[in-house]
């Protein structure tokens, strides 16, 4: 096919008539978060970056770069992985004008060694790029020091796809739930459903579809359903192991924890469980220096038919033992993780004997 000739400025692509409505927004920026870009998809230039590690983000933006740039037509977009590209092909894809459409896509997967190896080259394309093709680098470091960095930075578009953590990842999943499934899910059960799967949105993103399924026509995702769905048995034995936990039968716990052990779940998922739980307790017995432990109780979460069991537990416990809960849920995760060089099995068993109060 002919060429299309380099222009001196970063051309913007003009979107298809069928994508004008969600494209085009005023004041475009050259940097947003992943979250941001899919909500309110910004002006797509010649020379775009998705930077960090969630690959769930980077897909779903992709996805819509395909339908903003080359309205979802795979014969305009080519992609090359990033450790096996080769700058020359690269540059020819770029310059080459599609045979079926009048704009093409490519995209450079793993792109930290390809940026790397053709800076250069790279900082003359964002200067004077093909204004009838777009590059998209999927690097997982993007260092705010480089001049390439600058460069897009005032006339390309950094499009950020890292973690969510805290707040944000459960607001990430409840607006997912609503937009991609048309429920709602509760922020407790969010929460639950996180500490039980993790902060990967791709794994997370199919725990919710199986919900969904699983709810069937009902608007809300519970609580209760995340226990029955989320995890299977093991997530029922984990619930039962920390009741039993706060109920002070030991032999019920320590059992139902070498159970799940002996089932090769991880002890930090494990504790990612008994974390929810007790928690709350702690929350609650901070709270009930202000209020009655049964209002304590239930606005630090606590569900209705737990309150009692939760009274009998905090008071058997006491005040001191009570506000000492967090801090030994955070020396259990530090050890966990490291801190702590005796076996992680006894690590979980010790813990279990200080939220039951057996231990000091």
């Amino acid at each position: 096919m002919a060429a299309d000739a380099p222009s001196g400025t970063t051309a913007e692509i003009i979107p298809s008539t069928s994508a004008k409505r969600s494209f085009a927004i005023a004041n475009e920026p050259t940097f947003m978060h992943a979250v941001d870009f899919l909500k309110k998809h910004a002006q797509i230039p010649c020379f775009n970056v998705l930077s960090g590690s969630q690959r769930h983000l980077k897909q779903s933006v992709l996805a819509i770069y395909k339908k903003l740039v080359i309205d979802d037509d795979e014969t305009s977009l080519t992609r090359f992985a990033g450790r096996d590209a080769d700058l020359q092909a690269v540059s020819d894809e770029l310059r080459t004008v599609s045979m079926w459409g009048d704009r093409r896509l490519i995209y450079v997967e793993d792109a930290d060694d390809f940026v790397t190896n053709h800076r250069g080259a790279l900082e003359k394309l964002i200067e004077k790029p093909f204004k009838k093709s777009v590059l998209v680098l999927d690097v997982q470091s993007w260092p705010k020091t480089t001049r390439i960095y600058k460069q897009v930075a005032a006339k390309g578009l950094e499009v950020e796809c890292s973690d969510l953590k805290g707040a944000q990842l459960v607001k990430w999943l409840q607006d997912s739930a609503a937009e991609t499934y048309g429920q709602t899910i509760a922020r407790d059960a969010a929460a639950l459903m996180i500490e039980l799967v993790g902060s990967e949105l791709g794994m997370l993103d199919t725990e919710l579809a199986k919900l969904a399924s699983y709810v069937g026509t009902r608007a809300n995702i519970e609580i209760e359903d995340v226990k029955a769905m989320v995890g299977g048995w093991r997530t029922e034995t984990t619930w039962a192991m920390t009741d039993a936990t706060r109920d002070n039968d030991l032999d019920f716990a320590l059992s139902a924890l070498d159970q799940l052990l002996t089932a090769g779940e991880p002890p930090i998922k494990l504790l990612g469980g008994i974390s929810y739980t007790f928690k709350k307790f702690s929350h609650a017995a901070d709270l009930a220096r202000s209020v009655s432990l049964d209002q304590a109780l239930r606005q630090a979460g606590i569900f209705p038919m737990a309150i009692m069991p939760g009274q009998n537990y905090l008071r058997r416990l006491g005040r001191h033992n009570a506000e000492r809960l967090l801090r030994k849920l955070l020396e259990a995760d530090a050890g966990l993780k490291g801190a702590n060089p005796l076996p992680e099995r006894f690590q979980l068993e010790r813990l279990l004997l200080e939220l039951a109060g057996r231990l000091a």
